[in-house]
């Protein structure tokens, strides 16, 4: 199968990038003959950069050339994208149907349903523009990077490709990766057919099951930021007294060293690769994951799943769909650090439950995560998509090849 993957790059690599390249090995790796279009948005540098990048986010003209071009070399069977904000535009879509193509989009977040595309600000969950086909409360708070203008930009472009048909008939399917943001879109006012939304979570590689007697620490691996419960994380650890290490970077990283320098039992690693990562997983009791907002997925869950690790999580979102109460992890009430710390001495206080959480955390890795069953969920939705957009099975890519 010929597939094509696009993908924008963000300034600041994230799980969106790992997703699309380990989607693109394991497809290769199939046998598959996959070329990947890639735009960065780390070549956005100067003023003149950003307002080219602002004036082309409803059709990127440049981008639509280069994806032309690729499609009428390339012949793909399937154009598969997973980010296109800003510089490949929703251009990408119209030129794949333009040639008959069956389009495929990852929602790796919400940005169709709203500019800020994490559902979260002001340091809560926010969802009025889920409800409205404008977002005038979001342009007016700036939710995008803090800018109305921003803001605006993106929202009228997800205005305008609803208006001309873009969203219900330029995309065949939309992958989304949990239950619960199946349903944020059904609901939504896109009026997208449910029909278009399948679920493929995501995998990692199997890394193997940790020590089967663990260290008696838990372990806090992301982003240090407000939305990802880090200050839950610090007064729970503060009050509970339980040995927390954590590893990340970002704007809490001050206040994470000065609790670490007060209370022994915290301790800060700083930046870690992720085969450092995946080591402190098989060591710890139990990864802790709690986000105060939806999240999309979860990776570092499930990379803790493959090491056979529990994962304490808040009820809320993703997290709550990936991870099984008392099952192959525990709850706890999002934002409430007295209830994490109820977690976290449930754990420590039952052996037979922390045994039982452990297997079964591999097991779900087994059974829902692994590259092979993502491959084949993956290649379903492929090939359901091209025999809708051809029911006969004619290849009819033979004229896009021309002599130019």
């Amino acid at each position: 199968m010929n597939i094509l993957l696009i993908h924008n790059y963000y300034q600041q690599t994230g799980g969106e990038d790992y997703v699309f390249e380990a989607e693109g090995e394991l497809l290769s790796a199939h046998g598959h003959n996959v070329h990947c279009l890639t735009f960065y948005n780390a070549t956005i540098r100067t003023w003149k950069d950003k307002w080219t990048a602002a004036s082309g986010i409803i059709y990127n003209r440049t981008s639509a050339m280069k994806v032309e071009q690729e499609i009428r070399y390339f012949n793909p069977d399937i154009v598969h994208v997973h980010n296109f904000v800003p510089l490949a535009s929703p251009a990408i879509f119209l030129v794949a149907k333009k040639y008959g193509i069956p389009v495929v989009l990852t929602l790796h977040n919400y940005r169709l349903l709203c500019p800020g595309a994490t559902l979260f600000y002001n340091y809560s969950i926010y969802e009025k523009s889920v409800e409205s086909i404008f977002p005038l409360d979001a342009i007016w708070k700036g939710i995008y990077r803090n800018s109305r203008l921003q803001t605006t930009a993106i929202a009228l472009m997800t205005l305008f490709h609803r208006f001309i048909g873009t969203w219900k008939h330029k995309i065949d399917r939309y992958i989304v990766l949990t239950n619960f943001a199946r349903e944020k879109f059904v609901h939504s006012t896109l009026g997208i057919s449910h029909h278009k939304f399948v679920l493929k979570p995501n995998f990692v590689n199997d890394n193997g099951k940790g020590d089967r007697k663990r260290n008696g620490f838990f372990l806090f691996a992301g982003r240090l930021a407000i939305e990802k419960g880090v200050h839950t994380l610090l007064k729970a650890a503060q009050s509970a007294g339980f040995n927390v290490a954590i590893i990340g970077d970002g704007p809490l990283k001050g206040e994470v060293e000065e609790a670490a320098r007060l209370y022994p039992n915290i301790r800060y690693l700083g930046f870690k690769s992720k085969a450092e990562v995946v080591h402190y997983l098989k060591c710890c009791r139990a990864l802790i994951f709690p986000s105060i907002w939806y999240e999309t997925f979860g990776m570092t869950i499930i990379e803790a799943f493959s090491t056979a690790t529990p994962v304490i999580v808040s009820r809320l979102g993703a997290m709550q769909e990936l991870v099984q109460d008392r099952v192959n992890g525990l709850h706890f009430e999002a934002g409430n650090p007295a209830d994490l710390a109820r977690a976290v001495k449930q754990l420590m206080s039952d052996s037979v439950l922390e045994e039982a959480l452990s297997v079964n955390a591999r097991v779900t890795f087994l059974r829902k995560y692994t590259a092979e069953v993502n491959y084949k969920i993956l290649l379903s939705i492929y090939q359901e998509v091209i025999k809708d957009k051809n029911p006969l099975g004619i290849r009819k890519s033979e004229h896009l090849i021309t002599s130019e």
